[in-house]
């Protein structure tokens, strides 16, 4: 159920897109050719040195120029589909198996250009062009599964073999190519660093259609993915087939690397499998939503990259989408709910807090206990001094715990020392308790020596929730030698 919701949230999204692409081309051939205001690389026209003007902010914006809306299309399709499947392989852990896999397609498009030129195909067919990066990309995938299934070699050296040599392979060919002294040949370098403002419609329903069949997949096998992703030698052991998920997993990659050659080309679309994904972790643990807001993020950096590209003069398209999707990263490291480093230390801090008020009251607990002082129904104070006693505590750091547990209503304080309220008491007498009672169960059944049982106890007790208590009050209750 989940993987068919998923799937109809992703592949309306996707539509939606597509619809916006086949749209544009449309009004070009119903409207004619609109005059823009652009440069010959596809950007607004002024200086790279001047701030745009209001209506160069407005016109970016409104997508009104037909080749800012044909970018601002086909790289927001390319963002969404990158940020399905590369939250899989983050979680794969072959988040970097992109990388290798891109630059497996470089010689696959100088092959292709050859070949259309020995055959007198059109040699800038895009089409063309894809089909030979698909070729050796897919060549790619079968070498570095082999590597790492018949060799004892690593991961990543598996990762270098492939990217090294593809990559040397394709700039020989490109070499090659340059030595014809074919004019047709130029252009083909973009494909390395990417030139979307060349994209036209067509470019756009290309991409469209590889994103279609990426997140469809992805959602048709949404819980095998998953499965794989987490536990993948509990897949073989239910029977899943573990290596032909990963061949389908890998292949997706191919055709997200091969449809973003146009737009950021094969050195930054590794950026776009790995920084959304990354990003989409810090907010959401559950895989569900981490994915679809791992798309969301790759979609709109895309876009708002592309949309900056579009204003400023003369900047890379495929180099300030990156720079985007680098700031929405930043701001997820710090800000993310589930893995942020703020939200982290917040919860830290509030843990380390509730741990300090905890060790206070066992400590007030036991000295009251001590004394027999547990049964008056008065306060009784306990003096700072005798606090010390009980543990490594400076006078600083016994004041500071008496003040949150003021504030939480579990001691009184004045400037000698704390007195148990109500709720102090009952806090401090379960506290005690649990403690206690980890202690016997670490004595009887962990063998931990009862000289070293309280350090044991202090790390643990603090996260035992209620059925962990009744678990342990059910095996404290029977004879050690039936539950041995």
């Amino acid at each position: 159920m989940t993987g068919a919701r998923f799937s109809a949230v992703a592949i309306a999204a996707v539509v939606l897109l597509v619809l916006g692409a086949l749209w544009t081309s449309g009004s070009l051939h119903a409207h004619g050719p609109e005059i823009r205001p652009e440069s010959a690389d596809g950007t607004l026209s002024g200086s790279a040195a001047e701030w745009p003007s209001r209506e160069q902010w407005v016109r970016a914006l409104s997508l009104r120029d037909h080749n800012t809306r044909v970018v601002v299309l086909g790289v927001t399709m390319l963002g969404l589909a990158s940020g399905v499947i590369g939250s899989f392989t983050l979680l794969r852990k072959r988040a970097l198996m992109g990388d290798a896999l891109s630059h497996a397609t470089l010689p696959g498009i100088g092959l292709a250009f050859l070949v259309a030129t020995a055959t007198g195909i059109t040699t800038k067919s895009l089409l063309l062009l894809l089909v030979g990066a698909a070729a050796t990309g897919v060549v790619g995938v079968a070498v570095l599964l082999f590597l790492r299934r018949y060799t004892r070699l690593k991961e990543d050296a598996c990762l270098g073999v492939v990217l090294s040599v593809f990559f040397g392979a394709g700039i020989a060919v490109l070499g090659v190519i340059q030595q014809l002294g074919t004019g047709s040949a130029a252009g083909l370098e973009t494909f390395i660093y990417g030139k979307a403002a060349s994209m036209v419609p067509g470019d756009v329903v290309l991409i469209g259609i590889g994103g279609i069949l990426v997140i469809l997949v992805c959602g048709l096998l949404f819980k095998e993915f998953m499965l794989l992703c987490f536990d993948p030698a509990y897949s073989a052991v239910q029977g899943w087939p573990v290596l032909g998920l990963d061949i389908v997993m890998m292949a997706l990659v191919v055709v997200v690397t091969v449809i973003g050659l146009q737009a950021v080309g094969l050195v930054l679309i590794i950026a776009m499998l790995i920084i959304p994904a990354a990003a989409a972790r810090f907010w959401f643990d559950r895989m569900l939503p981490m994915t679809l807001l791992a798309g969301g993020l790759g979609a709109a950096s895309a876009m708002v990259g592309a949309g900056i590209s579009a204003v400023f003069a003369k900047l890379p398209s495929g180099a300030i989408i990156v720079i985007v999707t680098a700031v929405v990263f930043a701001f997820s490291m710090f800000f993310g709910p589930a893995r942020g480093l703020l939200p982290r230390y917040v919860r830290r801090r509030i843990l380390q807090r509730r741990i300090g008020r905890q060790h206070l009251l066992r400590a007030a607990y036991e000295l009251l206990e001590s004394k027999g002082g547990l049964e008056e129904h008065t306060p009784r104070w306990i003096a700072f001094d005798e606090l010390l006693t009980k543990r490594s505590w400076s006078l600083r750091r016994v004041r500071k715990l008496a003040r949150g547990a003021q504030r939480a209503g579990q001691v009184e304080l004045n400037d000698g020392g704390i007195a148990l309220t109500d709720l102090g008491r009952a806090d401090a007498a379960r506290i005690v308790r649990n403690h206690r009672m980890w202690e016997m169960y670490l004595i009887t059944y962990a063998d931990i020596a009862p000289s070293h049982v309280d350090r044991d106890a202090d790390m643990i007790e603090h996260v035992l929730d209620a059925d962990m208590i009744a678990e342990l009050e059910g095996l404290l209750s029977r004879p050690v030698a039936s539950c041995r």
